[in-house]
């Protein structure tokens, strides 16, 4: 007797948690760097903000303005 395969390919399974647990978005932010502790680096992109270290995935320089890799809410 054929029995259909009722479980799901690994590519639907995939697709289906990523609508119940969506990756982190993350964008490089302008920013002037105001003040910098051990800890946080105080910016300000419009409003002055501490962001900590651990949040910053990387600032680069870029046409004399400074970035930083942050995720989408953390500045903004």
């Amino acid at each position: 007797m054929f029995w259909p395969d009722i479980s799901p390919s690994l590519r639907e399974a995939k697709q289906r948690s990523n609508l119940n647990h969506p990756k982190e978005r993350y964008t490089w932010a302008q920013v002037r760097i105001l003040r910098e502790t051990d800890k946080a680096i105080l910016v300000d992109n419009g409003m002055k903000i501490w962001i900590p270290k651990s949040q910053i995935h990387g600032i680069r320089l870029r046409n004399n303005t400074f970035e930083i890799y942050v995720k989408e809410n953390t500045v903004g």
